[in-house]
């Protein structure tokens, strides 16, 4: 089974966040719970974790803004 990988809302007003830095690199496996990426909004910076066991498989590159939802990497 794929899990996606949003970019998630954090705040009300939040409507797209710069992909700072992936913290796993594309293929590794990842564990539920583990920081995967940061991202930056409205000057905050926030490490998200991963939502799933897996085979980390990055889509959107750091460095890039993207709109709230965007689907920036999968977990399989």
């Amino acid at each position: 089974m794929t899990t996606q990988i949003l970019l998630p809302k954090l705040g009300f007003s939040m409507n797209e966040a710069v992909l700072v830095e992936w913290m796993a690199e594309d293929g590794a496996q990842v564990s539920k719970g583990q920081p995967l990426y940061a991202i930056e909004s409205e000057k905050s910076l926030q490490e998200i974790e991963a939502p799933a066991d897996g085979v980390l498989r990055i889509i959107e590159q750091a460095g890039e803004t993207y709109e709230i939802g965007t689907v920036i990497g999968e977990i399989a």
